[in-house]
């Protein structure tokens, strides 16, 4: 860590050279492919700021968030520039900008009388709109294609598009795009940008980094290499590191569950999706959990279900590593009393805990689901066609996602199919098989009996 730090070539710019290249890059359509956290979104803000501005200005400039939040960061960060650049602007606040469909945005309005529109992610928000187009975590919306086919009109007649993403899986048309510049001789004739976590590291990023955090933030002991693998450890695992820092999309062949599929079934960034169990019980709830089974390296996972009409809505996830038994039962069971049905692993370590929870609840209440081949793909083939029914709703958390994607599907040399997963720190894939088992649980348990409190002796 006492190694010396890359300094940029420049070092009183504002800007670092790759963030340059970007802003000074005028292409009708142009395209960057980015690490996370890099200072692409707010050069961007520069560039909508000072094009907006200029006296003549023909066009307003329509932007695309991930969600509200990004969305308002956007303005902040052009009215920043604008007062870097001494340049009147007037924030008008939140603006109907679709008086049919009530659809808003947040509005900056410049002396030159044109404006940046910075709106969250939905793609009916660009149609019938002239200018510029700023589509910012393009891979990350719902359906980038039909984002891409109602902004793209838009630049008929003069302006310029640009597109700004980390990937999430390379079946997206983010990773198509590319894939067209990069092997198919650029149709789109699309102005091309990457810029890894390294590549950013070389380009002096650390050092404009530490220059902006606080003194006792941990980050000024790193030098780059130090830095590099204080991100890696960070993200969930090493796939996740790939795709969000170093431009390589995950191989949506080889996974069970592809990106946009996973992502397609999240809540969105408002929603609450925990819940008091015992008062949605009294309310007349069905619950349904998978227990997937772990002492030591894996995680103990409980996944809860609600049912409400033909949807599973995931209401609480409990995580347990490293507990004795008694200990986990302590927190587990008094949940497994409010519930309709559960299914347990039943599996090695297993086979105890679902002869003790039948004991506790009753056969019918608690089903031990003994891990095969077969009955893996049993479990396994629900979630998807959940999913792609639109009739799973599961959490965004790293580590969830994570376990999604560790699973894959594998057919061997005599035509069996098999499920497997890596082992890695975050566990074994831990999370899918307590949702799986979840999902069977609800899927079998609409005609159980009635629901009765119990009264467990430790409580």
């Amino acid at each position: 860590m006492g190694n010396a730090r890359i300094i940029p070539a420049n070092p009183d710019a504002i800007f670092l050279p790759f963030q340059e290249r970007w802003i000074k890059d005028d292409s009708r359509l142009k395209l960057m492919e980015k690490s996370r956290q890099i200072g692409i979104s707010w050069s961007t803000a520069y560039k909508a700021a000072e094009r907006t501005a200029m006296v003549g200005q023909k066009w307003d400039q329509w932007v695309s968030s991930r969600d509200d939040l990004q969305a308002r960061l956007f303005i902040e960060d052009c009215k920043l520039f604008a007062n870097i650049l001494a340049i009147a602007a007037e924030d008008l606040g939140e603006r109907v900008i679709d008086e049919k469909t009530k659809l808003t945005a947040y509005v900056l309005e410049f002396a030159s009388g044109k404006r940046i529109h910075s709106m969250s992610s939905n793609p009916d928000a660009q149609a019938g709109k002239r200018g510029g187009r700023i589509l910012d975590e393009f891979a990350l919306h719902p359906d980038p294609r039909k984002l891409w086919s109602i902004a793209y009109p838009g630049i008929t007649w003069g302006g310029s598009m640009e597109i700004i993403s980390t990937h999430r899986g390379s079946h997206n048309f983010f990773n198509q795009l590319i894939r067209e510049v990069r092997e198919h001789n650029n149709p789109k004739n699309i102005s091309l940008h990457r810029v890894t976590l390294q590549d950013a590291l070389d380009s002096g990023f650390l050092w404009k980094l530490q220059k902006a955090l606080p003194k006792e933030h941990e980050v000024h002991e790193m030098d780059e290499a130090a830095y590099f693998d204080f991100i890696k450890a960070g993200c969930a695992d090493e796939e996740s590191f790939l795709q969000e820092y170093m431009c390589e999309p995950a191989d949506d062949d080889s996974a069970f569950l592809e990106y946009d599929l996973i992502a397609s079934c999240e809540y969105g960034e408002k929603d609450i999706w925990e819940v008091d169990l015992a008062e949605s019980k009294r309310r007349g709830a069905q619950l349904f959990a998978g227990l997937d089974i772990g002492r030591k390296k894996d995680l103990t996972v409980l996944w809860v279900l609600e049912k409400l009409g033909d949807v599973l809505y995931t209401r609480a996830i409990i995580e347990l590593r490293n507990m004795p038994k008694p200990d986990q039962e302590k927190v587990i069971w008094p949940i497994l009393s409010l519930l309709d049905r559960a299914c347990f692993d039943n599996t090695g370590l297993g086979i105890g805990w679902t002869d003790d929870a039948q004991k506790a609840f009753g056969q019918y209440r608690i089903e031990g689901v003994t891990f095969t081949g077969p009955t893996k793909e049993a479990l396994a083939y629900p979630v998807r066609g959940a999913m792609e029914d639109k009739k799973l709703r599961i959490p965004y958390k790293p580590e969830i996602r994570a376990d999604l994607r560790a699973v894959t599907k594998v057919t061997t040399t005599a035509g069996n199919i098999r499920f497997t997963a890596e082992r890695s720190e975050n566990g074994h894939a831990d999370r899918f098989w307590a949702l799986a088992l979840a999902v069977h649980a609800a899927s079998n348990g609409a005609a159980g009996p009635a629901y009765t409190p119990m009264r467990l002796k430790w409580l």
